[in-house]
């Protein structure tokens, strides 16, 4: 099982194209070590969190990855015992998805659990 998460570009009014957003995917087992980093709510349910466009998501995520940055073994404690989804994999997971929120930050959030 997991996590879908899709930035919604809408096209540009002048021109009409349209950005490539974000499609991300990640395991539900790494749900425990986005709870730790104060994040499962805002990254598995952001509708229920008042999160709706990807610019809100910014803040949020740049503290999660500082603070996994600074605190390694914190989060690794959270592996999954099943060696689906690690710290490495989705620190650079969240990388990239802070990435497209600063890229699109007047994208729609979808997320498909």
């Amino acid at each position: 099982m997991s996590l879908n998460i899709y930035l919604s570009v809408e096209p540009c009014p002048t021109c009409g194209l349209r950005g490539e957003g974000f499609d991300g995917n990640i395991t539900h087992n790494l749900a425990k070590m986005a709870d730790e980093a104060g994040i499962y709510g805002i990254v598995w349910r952001p509708e229920e969190n008042g999160m709706d466009t990807a610019g809100q998501l910014i803040e949020p995520l740049r503290a999660a990855i500082e603070a996994m940055t600074n605190d390694p073994k914190r989060f690794k404690a959270h592996n999954p015992m099943n060696g689906w989804g690690n710290y490495t994999g989705f620190l650079k997971w969240l990388e990239d998805y802070l990435q497209a929120c600063e890229k699109y930050p007047m994208a729609t959030i979808e997320v498909s659990r």
